[in-house]
């Protein structure tokens, strides 16, 4: 039987929560084409990680055990796929929609032949065929689309965009493989990497919740406020690129299109106007909630709730309510 790959993103020797996510969107895709699930992790820890992988309905496990997988930049994971690719029968590569991984899924599509979709936020089978759902022109226009060219289609999905559901199964068949790099894929090295978090809060890529600061905080003061609501919640804080732009907050929380995309289950936003190029970073959270004074502001458009007011009146009180409920 055919194999669809999901390529797992890991950190600190765990699978990010977003891996888990594309493993739960890689079975729905994989029974309505008739494929098996199977995880790929390039980098050192993946075969501990075979109970966890399993569970979440990978049944094979291909594992590059080797730092020379993150070593170098790009191509060790674009030639690991592809080595796999070549020698087995493979359906569809889902990814998730990080820049770097991307990077790698355009340059190993133009090695196997494959079509790419890039930040879908939906697969479904329509008349046997996958088809993935995708905002285009900054959020503007949602589109369906399908890869109608190549040996196979490689998708790459945002976090969120699934949720974390357990198959039951068990622990994924570990098959290792040993690559041989090549004289080009050496010649870019990484020398250092930094982790750059927003402390004890959840990154807001893959953060349940986000809480967002813009223009109308005033000043970077106003973050402290944002940072009270989302340590209330157990959210992760974002920022408009007005307000990074200005150096309230870290250009690393920017949220939109030249920023990052998220999908959290609830995004608040705080003196966000809310113009388009917010707009697509942030509108397929499920549920969203605005506060701005101005009625008019083109963010009230797209939530779910809204709350034209003085955000320093409104988050305090908000604040206030939810430690209340909480005890």
């Amino acid at each position: 039987m055919s194999e669809l790959l999901v390529l797992i993103d890991h950190s600190e020797g765990k699978p990010r929560k977003v891996s888990l996510q594309l493993l739960n969107a890689a079975r729905t895709v994989a029974e309505g084409i008739g494929a098996d699930v199977a995880a790929v992790w390039l980098g050192t820890g993946g075969a501990d990680n075979a109970d966890v992988l399993g569970a979440n309905g990978a049944t094979k496990l291909y594992t590059w055990d080797s730092e020379d997988a993150h070593g170098y930049v790009t191509l060790p994971q674009v030639e690991a796929l592809q080595q796999i690719i070549d020698n087995n029968d493979v359906a569809g590569l889902i990814t998730s929609s990080s820049n770097h991984v991307k990077d790698v899924a355009a340059r190993l599509a133009i090695r196997v032949d494959a079509g790419v979709i890039t930040d879908a936020t939906n697969l479904e089978i329509e008349d046997g065929k996958v088809v993935a759902t995708k905002e285009v022109f900054g959020g503007d226009t949602i589109t369906q689309c399908r890869v109608a060219e190549g040996k196979f289609p490689i998708w790459t999905i945002g976090a969120n965009a699934f949720p974390v559901e357990e198959s039951g199964g068990g622990a994924a068949e570990v098959v290792s493989i040993d690559v041989s790099l090549s004289e080009a894929a050496q010649k870019s090295k990484v020398t250092s990497v930094e982790i750059q978090s927003g402390g004890d809060r959840p990154d807001i890529g893959e953060a349940a919740i986000v809480v967002s600061g813009g223009r109308g905080l005033g000043d970077e003061e106003g973050f402290r406020l944002m940072e009270e609501l989302a340590d209330t919640l157990g959210a992760g804080v974002g920022a408009s690129r007005a307000a990074t732009d200005a150096g309230w907050y870290p250009h690393r929380f920017q949220i939109g299109q030249t920023g990052r995309t998220i999908s959290p289950s609830l995004y608040i936003a705080s003196g966000i106007s809310g113009a388009i190029q917010h707009r697509a970073g942030m509108q397929t959270a499920q549920h969203i909630v605005a506060v701005n004074k101005d009625a008019e502001a083109p963010i009230f458009s797209i939530v779910d709730f809204g709350i034209v007011g003085d955000l320093y009146d409104v988050v305090p009180k908000l604040v206030e309510e939810i430690k209340s409920r909480k005890g």
